[in-house]
């Protein structure tokens, strides 16, 4: 390898404080203002994962230059303003650039393969432009210059597409331990990288679902635990890295366990718990049983469900998050769906409705971005169906469609799905084609085997209704899919 890819360490640069983005941020605190963020996002059909930290970090001065996403919506928020007028500086400054630059220069020969965004070979999976533009903006947000080599070295390690790249964060460090190297201790670049590549996962898997995600997801994966192994230069970023080595295997698993992956998904989730129990980290270790909870009841063990998230649930109650504890309450009532006790569903699921109704609050973990109103009653359905309520469960599916944001994609095809379902098990076999056809107009942009499996539950239910024409129609168009690999 040559030695020219490596930067040899520099001197630190205090960074200079974003004194106008604090004057824009007003009385609002960090995390209102990190909301106020999100929502704008949601105006202009852009996803980002903005939480107080980030707002901190802009502030701080450590973000010198926003990604692309960030841009737009910031510039949505102030009109009128430019970038300069936020106080970020212009964006041909940032050394991401040109280094990157150089870097797509090299040959292939070279240790660092270039982004290829022709290569079609697995580039269905992150077939929006708009997200090639934004993984390749991920290491163009940092200043200093080691933490931006650390950056772009590793998201340029993973491979030739931009969608494997995204989910191959910090590959020098895995290509040091796997030649023998000693790996050097972990630093903040590190740390932010990790954190990154958490958020990027979760964002492709809203927009297309998991399938395709998790072929690429265990090499960032191994390369967080051999960061852990590597140690860290301070306890601070000890504590990132743990919690982010424990969130990236929840992703993970979480990738497993929507395409179909029980085994693999239920082997990551066990491994985010050792490391929040590790580490005593009760917010991951909260994390780590309500997707155990999750997985227990979609493998059909319903009792394992419960404990799982009565577990889930001690882990929380001292973090003061009340979504949170409605998302894990639901968890419960998953499990005792499963057991067929009703009453034990009915106590949960009001359990969930009163944490709900007590409103979001800063202490809500960042990875809860996807819980609202329309998971809450998409969940609620999933309970109805699984005791055999289908017009109950039909009223919560058709509610949680009808709530969710489009952009979020991968989970109305799956409220969909869920409605076709419970239309269809509930007698009302037109009205169930109407939304299976919904669900096929989104799988072009959604490749989940757990939706999958749902249409192809619905269309065996249907097929004694071929003679009605869109009943026809929906199974001739689900007979002439491609069959998920």
């Amino acid at each position: 390898m040559a030695s020219s890819t490596v930067t040899s360490a520099q001197p630190e640069r205090p960074p200079r404080p974003n004194l106008a983005f604090r004057r824009l941020r007003g009385k609002r605190s960090p995390a209102e203002f990190a909301a106020a963020v999100r929502r704008a996002a949601r105006e202009i059909g852009e996803r980002v994962s903005c939480d107080a930290r980030y707002v901190g970090r802009v502030e701080a001065g450590e973000i010198r230059c926003p990604n692309y996403a960030y841009e737009r919506v910031f510039l949505h928020m102030f009109p009128g303003r430019t970038l300069t007028d936020l106080g970020f500086a212009p964006r041909s400054s940032v050394r991401g650039r040109q280094a990157r630059a150089t870097v797509e220069s090299r040959g292939a020969g070279e240790p660092y393969d270039t982004y290829d965004t022709h290569d079609v070979g697995d580039t269905q999976d992150v077939g929006d432009t708009q997200d090639l533009e934004d993984l390749q903006d991920l290491y163009e947000t940092h200043d200093n210059n080691e933490e931006s080599d650390v950056l772009r070295r590793a998201f340029m390690t993973s491979g030739a597409t931009v969608a494997a790249a995204s989910l191959g964060p910090l590959g020098l460090a895995l290509d040091a331990a796997a030649a023998g190297r000693p790996t050097r201790r972990a630093g903040t670049g590190e740390a932010g990288a990790l954190e990154e590549a958490v958020r990027r996962i979760r964002l492709l898997d809203d927009r297309h679902g998991a399938d395709g995600l998790y072929r690429r997801a265990a090499a960032p994966l191994r390369t967080a635990y051999a960061l852990l192994d590597a140690g860290a230069s301070r306890q601070a970023t000890a504590d990132r890295l743990y919690t982010g080595a424990g969130e990236l295997a929840i992703s993970v698993g979480w990738l497993a366990h929507d395409s179909g992956r029980f085994d693999d998904a239920r082997s990551h989730y066990a491994e985010a718990l050792a490391t929040a129990r590790m580490n005593g980290d009760a917010g991951l270790e909260a994390h780590a049983f309500c997707n155990m909870a999750f997985l227990a009841r979609d493998a059909g063990r319903p009792r394992e469900a419960v404990r799982a998230a009565q577990a889930a649930q001690r882990a929380a109650r001292p973090l003061g998050s009340h979504r949170l504890m409605s998302l894990l309450a639901l968890r419960e009532a998953g499990g005792w769906a499963g057991l067929a006790d009703r009453v034990g569903c009915e106590q949960a699921l009001v359990r969930a409705q009163t944490f709900y109704g007590r409103g979001p609050s800063d202490t809500d973990p960042e990875w809860m971005s996807f819980y609202g109103e329309a998971e809450l009653e998409g969940l609620e359905a999933q309970c109805w169906s699984t005791l055999g309520d289908w017009p109950r469960a039909a009223r919560h599916a058709r509610r949680a469609a009808d709530l969710q944001d489009p952009h979020f994609t991968r989970n109305l095809a799956l409220y969909s799905a869920e409605l076709a379902d419970d239309l269809a098990r509930g007698g009302h076999p037109d009205e169930a084609a109407g939304a299976g056809m919904r669900v096929l107009d989104l799988l072009g942009e959604v490749q989940s085997s757990r939706i999958h499996t749902m249409l192809a539950g619905t269309t065996r239910v249907l097929l004694p209704h071929r003679r009605s024409s869109g009943v026809s129609a929906f199974l001739d168009r689900h007979a002439a899919l491609p069959r998920p690999a």
